[in-house]
């Protein structure tokens, strides 16, 4: 960073009004001016960090870039292909199981809710009076009165 820009991290009369600016109009916009003030100098070792970890983990995403690319050695390539295949197997085994427990436990719970439920029906119908008939034939609520 130039040392002659106005605006710069550091405690300039010119940072400290913005700072105070900010914090009567939005105090998020103040305390984003105090940051910048006190870790501004900072800015570039964490926009240089950032690009650099960003390119080693999404580098091998970007387009034209192959993930399997061959190495010249046939025998570590055939090696290579059989091992990734046999790990796609793996993985298509493992999706199959995790699958199967899915819904070995959906079914459980499903079980298990209808128990509950099943249980809470019975304790209600003991728990609850049978509906009275009225004298006069009706069942109705007015029949009564």
């Amino acid at each position: 960073m130039t040392k002659t820009a106005l605006i710069r991290p550091a405690w300039t009369p010119a940072t400290i009004a913005l700072m105070v600016v900010g914090f009567m109009v939005f105090w998020p916009l103040g305390l984003a001016m105090l940051a910048y003030i006190l870790w501004g100098d900072r800015l570039e070792d964490f926009k240089g960090d950032w690009s650099r970890t960003r390119e080693s983990f999404f580098g091998s995403c970007r387009k034209g870039a192959h993930m399997h690319a061959r190495t010249g050695n046939v025998a570590f390539d055939d090696w290579r292909a059989k091992e990734l295949e046999r790990l796609a197997e793996e993985r298509r085994k493992l999706d199959e199981m995790r699958e199967e427990f899915d819904d070995y436990a959906r079914e459980l719970r499903r079980a298990k809710d209808q128990q509950e439920f099943d249980r809470f029906m019975a304790e209600r119908s003991k728990s609850t009076p049978a509906p009275r008939k009225g004298k006069k034939g009706g069942e109705g609520l007015l029949d009564e009165v």
